[in-house]
Order: C-alpha cells, then sequence, then structure tokens
C-alpha cells in the first residue's frame, strides 16, 4: 500500500465563480486587499465572468453577504476582506469574534472554501502594512488560500 498525499499547490480549478467580498469601511485599506485578491484570482486564470465583487458597507455585513453568495450553486468559494482595527471601547473585539465564528461555520457548512481576509489590528499602520504594506497584501493570501482549497479539492476527487 502506498502514501496518497494530496495538495493545493497546483493542479486544474473547476469550473464556476468566486466571489470577492469587501467591506467599504477602512476604504483605503479594504480596495488596496480587493485589488490583490482580484489580481491573484485573475493571475491564476479566473475570467471577469468567474469573479463576483461584492462590496459591503462594514465587517459585520461581511456574514450576511457570504451565506448569500454561498447560496449560488456554481460559486465555488468566497474571499472575504475587511479591516477592524482598535478603537477606545472593546467594541473590535466583539465583531472579530462574531465575524470571524460566523464566517467559519458559514464555511464549513456550505462546503465550500473561504479565504478569510478580515484584518483585527491594534493600528491604522498595522493594517496599511497588511493590505500592502511591508508585512505583505492580505487580500493576495486570503484569495490564494481558497485557490489552494480548490485546487486539492479537485485533486481529491479525482484520486480517491
Amino acid at each position: 500500500m502506498s502514501l496518497s498525499v494530496f495538495d493545493g499547490m497546483k493542479g486544474a480549478l473547476p469550473s464556476g465563480r468566486i466571489a470577492v467580498i469587501a467591506s467599504r469601511y477602512n476604504e483605503s485599506i479594504c480596495d488596496a486587499m480587493l485589488q490583490g485578491a482580484v489580481s491573484t484570482l485573475q493571475e491564476a486564470g479566473l475570467t471577469d465572468e468567474q469573479l463576483i465583487v461584492v462590496r459591503v458597507s462594514g465587517a459585520w455585513e461581511l456574514c450576511w453577504a457570504t451565506a448569500e453568495v454561498f447560496q449560488a450553486a456554481d460559486v465555488l468559494g468566497a474571499v472575504v476582506l475587511g479591516a477592524v482595527i482598535k478603537g477606545e471601547t472593546t467594541h473590535d473585539e466583539h465583531i472579530n469574534r462574531a465575524v470571524s465564528c460566523s464566517l467559519m461555520e458559514q464555511s464549513v457548512q456550505a462546503g465550500k472554501p473561504l479565504g478569510f481576509g478580515l484584518l483585527t489590528c491594534n493600528t491604522v499602520d498595522q493594517a496599511l502594512q497588511r493590505s500592502g504594506g511591508n508585512v505583505g497584501n492580505k487580500g493576495c493570501e486570503a484569495a490564494e488560500a481558497v485557490l489552494e482549497c480548490l485546487r486539492l479539492r479537485e485533486n481529491m476527487v479525482t484520486s480517491l
């Protein structure tokens, strides 16, 4: 018996669409992550017809929009982008926890991969560094995670 090892680093992507859901709150940060995600998906070979971009007002609304796009049978996965920056109260902690748990649950329940690009930063500078600065672009990373999961599924389905 030989060991079967699967990964999603290479291989074909299934046909279908990927949604990119991005908050407008902290607009310049979210716009930079959105551009990074869309560019990453296009570089992987997705066409404009295969991409759905959904803009919502803030991080809280990311959950509802994700639930809506996951209802479409041809939506393979979602890249979800937002930025919550700590303020004077603990409001950020409540938003971050609720949104994170909701998105994880939706991904599992729908059986569709979700690239988690919700920044949970203490300062605006931290968010800027994670949206194209010296720490990279979390929009690109979230898109890459979805692509890898979709390839992994394809590799497993064709081999199991």
